[in-house]
């Protein structure tokens, strides 16, 4: 039966003509989705507008109006029929009433529910002003039956006033949105989602049209309509399924419902309804926060034009790294950059903006997605060490991470990711999806990077433990052969590989082991440091498991939990405990450094050396050898001071510094005396190197005391623009016990910040012990640096003076 023959079934035989004509439109195969919901939205206003039709008099000024998803056409099987009766006063109360019962009993008698009204134009427009639920509704008005010219008009004064008031009532639909998701969850990781009402669900998807209506600002549309089809295809198949109103998608009808939609699982469906939901989330985040940046500019711009006498002033950018600005509250790409030039891009600006505490522009997103090439294998070294500053970045990273997922970068920098992309996870202590749980993992891991000696590990591991989710079998094994994958095309070299493998393969060991295995049973410890292998992987195991079991949910972690596998480690610890390391022996000084050392003592002042370092060529067809940086090499007369000078030198010209080594170099036989030898790889935040020539004259100032470096950091952190930023774990200094015989070896783990190395430098300097040698390295955004010191005859500090110079110099850096 045709459309047409549905609807004078409806239109000749009343209400059971309707319900005859309405339970084959729903059970037709052959109709569904958009298709079948317009035609029930259809068959619907023919049977009402036969309702309103068929008194003897036909009354005027009075016409009957569809709103909210019954006006937008959108009539799911059990949906609500929402209803305004509006007149314009001339109908005496008596005529409107009959009308109005002529209408809804109707409804009434075949149980379906309704929503509805009996309403003058200003009275609906009243209300609306009141209740913004009815508002919302309004805007998608659509005429049914009577006075067109009446309908019309409403829908004219509605939009019109909901434009009017847009700056204050956008905000309280904002508030309103935010506490429905606070009490509803979001949808795209809850294992039983209300469609409608859980963030990212229909409601959100209403409240885009809703601000779109408003002119003030509009949502990101692509893919938006197909997400919202989606949500609205799976609520059909439930009303379908369940034979009532829901909106609940819960677990005993989940296999029916994807049955129906012809999906080959549960697991698929909610895989699609996740997808959906994260497409209308994102574009939620995205709108909200342009509605936020134009109703701000709205309120300061005209005291900005008072003050300067009119015009429009220009946005502040301010750099944030190499072809990245903030611009009104948003990470942008300068006007000089250019991703089709610069693969790393995506990386940097991501890690600058999780670092920030800001968000990524969807312009900008949208930009290096279309332009900027792919990475080449292995990665440079910058990539990884912009991976593991964005994973290292806490909360904040979570949003720049779906920034760059909803724009497919994600899945093309790693592409083994697309096989977790909202893959659920049917475990009730698992409160997230396994992608969303490999970053809340790394989350949790940033914590603990003041814990281990390789941060950057730390961090990989904890991105990648469960990547082998997305494959059949014992998902440790699977994850143990992809992270050895993953981690060589990140650049990684074999040693580490090794590790992370390793790290990946017993996620799960010390946990299981700790709470399921006698710990006074010697073979149990053998086990667990037979697969450990080393101190430094179980001290990233430790911390690993601890980030993965707080990033599962409440349940999965707890003081008792806690106590066992700290217990487990102390033992495999002692089992793993051989000779006590001793101080890398430097390797012998070569030819150039010898001509710089001899410089030195000749000129009596400080030499400095640039030179470009790289890697090895990549598998690219170029082969060109990829830049590590560029290393600066220091030659001074042994003095105090060189140290917190050089490094507070290269922080005033804006220089990053990823390695560093410090060391005394003895001259050749015949010559006396010793010189300081530096050598660093360093970068620059942004634009270009300084020539050495300008580096050494600025050294030589501060040593001989004319320029005051610590007073000119200063000045320009005060003069630097606050931001939110990322709170990252407070430093931790510690004394490694029995690490060398011939000096006292204090280890540093802090935020990498400008002017990090020159305040420690500083700090030993007033503790009044000396640098024998430094070993300082960036991973990400974590510092890692240990300083072999001796008191003033060479040897190493007491005990309690040790300690005591550790404490001070944490209590500096926390300051």
């Amino acid at each position: 039966m045709t459309s047409t023959d549905m609807r004078t079934e409806a239109e000749d035989s009343g209400p059971s003509g309707y319900a005859a004509a309405r339970l084959r439109l729903l059970q037709e195969g052959a109709r569904s989705g958009p298709p079948r919901r317009a035609a029930l939205a259809e068959l619907t206003d023919d049977w009402l507008s036969g309702l309103f039709d068929a008194g003897a008099d036909q009354p005027r000024g009075i016409s009957l109006v569809a709103v909210g998803g019954y006006g937008r056409g959108e009539l799911s099987p059990r949906s609500d029929l929402d209803l305004v009766l509006l007149h314009d006063g001339s109908a005496d109360a008596g005529t409107v009433a009959s009308l109005a019962d002529r209408i809804w009993y109707p409804v009434w008698d075949l149980g379906l529910a309704l929503d509805h009204s009996v309403r003058t134009p200003a009275e609906a427009r009243k209300t609306a002003g009141e209740d913004l639920k009815v508002q919302l509704g309004l805007l998608d008005a659509r005429h049914i039956a009577g006075d067109l010219g009446l309908t019309a008009g409403l829908r004219t004064a509605v939009l019109a006033d909901w434009r009017n008031q847009a700056p204050k009532r956008l905000p309280e639909l904002q508030e309103l949105c935010a506490e429905r998701a606070e009490r509803q969850g979001e949808l795209q990781y809850l294992l039983e989602p209300d469609l409608k009402e859980a963030r990212g669900g229909l409601r959100d998807a209403t409240a885009l049209r809703a601000v779109a209506a408003s002119w003030l600002a509009d949502a990101p549309r692509e893919g938006l309509s197909e997400a919202r089809k989606t949500l609205l295809d799976v609520r059909d198949a439930l009303h379908l399924a369940t034979g009532r109103a829901t909106d609940r998608l819960s677990l005993q009808e989940q296999d029916q419902v994807a049955a129906d939609l012809g999906l080959l699982d549960a697991d698929t469906l909610l895989r699609q309804v996740y997808e959906a939901a994260r497409v209308v989330s994102y574009a939620s985040d995205v709108t909200w926060r342009e509605v936020g940046r134009v109703l701000r500019s709205r309120a300061v711009r005209p005291r900005l034009r008072a003050m300067l006498g009119g015009g429009k002033p220009a946005p502040e950018r301010s750099p944030l790294a190499e072809g990245v600005v903030e611009q009104d509250g948003e990470v942008v790409l300068a006007r000089a950059a250019r991703p089709e030039r610069d693969p790393v891009l995506p990386l940097r600006a991501a890690a600058a903006a999780a670092q920030a505490g800001l968000p990524l522009s969807l312009h900008a997103v949208r930009r290096m997605a279309a332009a900027t090439r792919p990475l080449p294998t292995p990665w440079p070294a910058e990539a990884r060490e912009q991976l593991v500053t964005l994973l290292g970045s806490g909360p904040s990273t979570i949003e720049v991470w779906e920034a760059l997922e909803a724009e497919g970068l994600i899945t093309r920098l790693l592409p083994d990711w697309e096989r977790v992309r909202c893959r659920p996870q049917r475990n009730a202590v698992h409160i997230w999806t396994v992608d969303r749980h490999l970053i809340e993992t790394a989350v949790r891991a940033a914590e603990f990077t003041r814990r281990v000696h390789r941060p950057d590990l730390l961090l990989v591991s904890a991105l990648l433990h469960d990547i082998g989710k997305g494959w059949p079998g014992d998902h440790s094994v699977a994850g143990e052969i992809i992270a050895r994958d993953v981690a060589a095309r990140i650049g990684f070299d074999r040693a580490d590989v090794a590790t992370l493998a390793t790290l990946v393969r017993h996620h799960l060991l010390l946990v299981e082991t700790a709470t399921r295995r006698d710990l006074e049973d010697p073979a149990t410890v053998t086990s667990v440091a037979e697969a450990v292998g080393s101190q430094g992987t179980l001290e990233l195991l430790h911390a690993l498991t601890e980030a993965d079991a707080l990033a599962t949910g409440p349940a999965a972690w707890s003081s008792w939990r806690g106590s066992l596998v700290a217990d487990l480690v102390k033992r495999v610890s002692a089992a793993l405990a051989g000779d006590d390391p001793e101080e890398p022996e430097a390797a012998a000084p070569t030819a150039e450094q010898e001509r710089l050392a001899i410089e030195a003592f000749r000129t009596g002042g400080p030499v400095l050396a640039l030179r470009a370092q790289t890697e090895p060529p990549t598998e690219e067809p170029s082969g060109d050898p990829e830049p590590l940086g560029v290393e600066l090499l220091v030659a001074v007369p042994d003095q105090e001071g060189v140290l917190p000078a050089v490094a507070g030198v290269l922080a005033m010209h804006r220089l990053t510094v990823r390695t560093a080594e410090l060391r005394a170099l003895d001259l050749p036989d015949g010559v006396p005396g010793s010189v300081l030898l530096l050598d660093w790889r360093v970068a620059a935040e942004y634009g270009s190197l300084p020539q050495a020539a300008r580096l050494r004259a600025d050294l030589v100032r501060v040593l001989d005391g004319s320029l005051d470096i610590s007073g000119r950091l200063a000045e320009r952190d005060a003069a630097y623009p606050r931001r939110r930023g990322t709170v990252a774990p407070p430093p931790r200094v510690s004394v490694a016990s029995s690490a060398s015989r011939l000096a006292t070896v204090i280890e540093v783990r802090a935020h990498d910040a400008p002017g990090l190395l020159h305040r420690i430098g500083r700090a030993l300097e007033n503790a009044h012990v000396r640098v024998r040698s430094a070993h300082v390295s960036t991973l990400g955004a974590n510092a890692v640096d240990a300083f072999y010191v001796t008191g003033a005859e060479g040897a190493p500090l007491p005990g309690e003076q040790a300690a005591s110079v550790a404490r001070t110099l944490e209590d500096t850096l926390r300051e």
